[in-house]
C-alpha cells in the first residue's frame, strides 16, 4: 500500500514479465498499450486513472509500458472505468497465461496435443495427480522457500495441466507411482488423505491406468529418476528422463525406443492397476 491508500503491486514478486518469453511479453505489451489508448482516448490523465481504479500511478505507468502483469481485479476494473464493455477483462485470459512459467506451458501445451501419455515418478506424486493443497506444499517446502505469491502461481500452473483429463476425445494415460511418495503425509492428514482419494478417482477414468511400485520389490529401469512419454497423432513423439540424455527432451527414435523399453519394464514390475487401487484403499484404511 502507498501513503495515499492506493495499491501498489510494483514490488510485489511474481508479476513480472519474463524477458526470455517472447509470447508472454507480447500478450503483456499488447495489453499495456491497450489501456493506454483507451485511457487517453477518454482524456483521463495517469495520476486520476490511478484514483479512479484504485491503484498506485507508478503500477499504472509500468503496465502500460508492458513491464508488469495486471492481476484480473486490475483489469476488471480498467474496464469498468474505460467503459470498455468487458474488452478490457477478457484479456485475462491471455494475461492468466503469461503468470504460467514458460516451461510449463510448454509441457502443458504437449500433453494437451498427445494422444497418449506415460509417466513414471519415483520421488513425488505425479503433477498431473496432485490436489491443489499437495501441490502447495510440496513447492512451499523448497529450499530457499519461494514467497507465497510465488507458490500460488507455480500450484496454478501446476493444476492447469490437469485439464488434459477432461479432453475429448481422451487420451490414453497411464501412471507409474513408487510406493515412498503414497505414504508420505505431504500437508498433514487431511490434505493426504485427500490427495489418494484423488489418486483412486483418477485411477478409475476408463482412459486412465495407475499403477503402485511397492517399495519390496526388486530393483527396476527407474531408480535414475522420473520418465515422460508423449506420443501425438501424427505418429511423433517426445520423451525425457531424468537419468539419460541429461534430463533433456529427446525425439530420436533410437532413444525413444530405449525409453519405451525402461518404462515397459517398470509397468510389468509394478502392481497391476486393480491391485494399485487396492493398495492405495488399504493405504487410507490404514490411518
Amino acid at each position: 500500500m502507498q501513503g495515499d491508500g492506493l495499491k501498489d503491486a510494483t514490488d510485489e514478486p511474481g508479476w513480472e514479465v519474463d524477458p526470455d518469453d517472447d509470447w508472454g511479453v507480447a500478450v503483456v505489451e499488447t495489453v499495456g498499450r491497450q489501456l493506454r489508448l483507451r485511457r487517453e482516448a477518454i482524456g483521463m490523465r495517469v495520476a486520476d486513472f490511478a484514483v479512479a481504479i484504485g491503484y498506485g500511478e507508478d503500477l499504472v505507468y509500468k503496465i502500460e509500458a508492458g513491464k508488469r502483469i495486471p492481476r484480473q481485479e486490475y483489469l476488471d476494473k480498467s474496464d469498468e472505468v474505460l467503459r470498455a464493455g468487458g474488452l478490457v477483462s477478457a484479456t485475462w485470459e491471455d494475461v492468466k497465461k503469461v503468470r504460467y512459467p514458460k516451461k510449463v506451458r510448454e509441457l502443458g501445451k504437449l500433453e494437451a496435443q498427445a494422444v497418449e501419455i506415460g509417466v513414471y515418478e519415483c520421488n513425488i506424486i505425479a503433477g498431473l495427480l496432485q490436489t491443489p493443497d499437495h501441490a502447495r506444499a510440496v513447492i512451499a517446502a523448497a529450499q530457499p522457500p519461494y514467497s507465497p505469491e510465488d507458490v500460488e502461481r507455480m500450484a496454478a500452473a501446476r493444476l492447469s495441466r490437469q485439464s488434459v483429463f477432461g479432453r475429448d476425445p481422451a487420451p490414453s494415460i497411464h501412471f507409474v507411482l513408487e510406493e515412498a511418495p503414497l505414504r508420505r503425509q505431504v500437508g498433514g492428514t487431511m490434505v493426504w488423505r485427500q490427495q489418494l482419494e484423488r489418486l483412486l478417482e483418477v485411477g478409475r477414468l476408463h482412459h486412465v491406468t495407475l499403477q503402485v511400485m511397492p517399495t519390496n520389490t526388486e530393483p527396476h529401469p527407474g531408480l535414475d529418476g522420473r520418465i515422460e512419454l508423449l506420443k501425438f497423432p501424427d505418429g511423433t513423439a517426445v520423451g525425457r528422463s531424468d537419468g539419460a540424455f541429461n534430463g533433456r527432451a529427446t525425439h530420436d527414435p533410437k532413444l525413444l525406443r530405449l525409453l519405451e523399453l525402461r518404462y515397459g519394464t517398470i509397468r510389468a514390475q509394478a502392481l497391476s492397476p486393480r491391485e494399485s487401487l487396492a493398495f492405495i484403499e488399504q493405504l487410507l484404511g490404514e490411518r
